[in-house]
């Protein structure tokens, strides 16, 4: 079975949350492409719309949006996700994954594209301890 752990960034508030998807929750994000749209409901966020903006494999190598299929490639890069230069003109060959999701990714980036009702901070509320 497949599970991921799905950083959910709110563009109006600031923050981010962490979100463990597991079971048909994670199984929704498989064969998704990055910039994909989603209903958010298989989440327990209801009304809500993502947009998946990312991840990376168990290894840590990102995704890119521009690299079509779900497997591993060297790719000479110049600039762009998975290679920052140090100095103009650099490139060098980094390994970098393609922009469908599979069970080799760990980590799923999204970030909301529409509103429910509530407002996410009710949904990620820490209990607070009893007295």
């Amino acid at each position: 079975m497949v599970d991921f752990k799905i950083v959910l960034s709110d563009p109006q508030s600031g923050r981010s949350y962490k979100i463990d998807a597991t079971g048909p929750a994670a199984g929704a994000f498989v064969g998704k492409r990055i910039g994909a749209e989603m209903d958010a409901g298989v989440l327990g966020l209801p009304g809500y719309v993502i947009e998946i903006t990312g991840g990376t494999d168990r290894t840590g190598i990102p995704a890119r949006r521009d690299l079509p299929g779900s497997g591993r490639r060297r790719l000479l890069l110049s600039a762009g996700t998975g290679f920052s230069p140090k100095y103009s003109g650099e490139r060098r060959r980094k390994s970098v994954r393609g922009n469908e999701i599979s069970a080799d990714f760990v980590q799923i980036n999204a970030r909301v594209k529409e509103y429910g009702e509530k407002p996410l901070n009710e949904y990620f509320e820490k209990a607070e301890p009893a007295e």
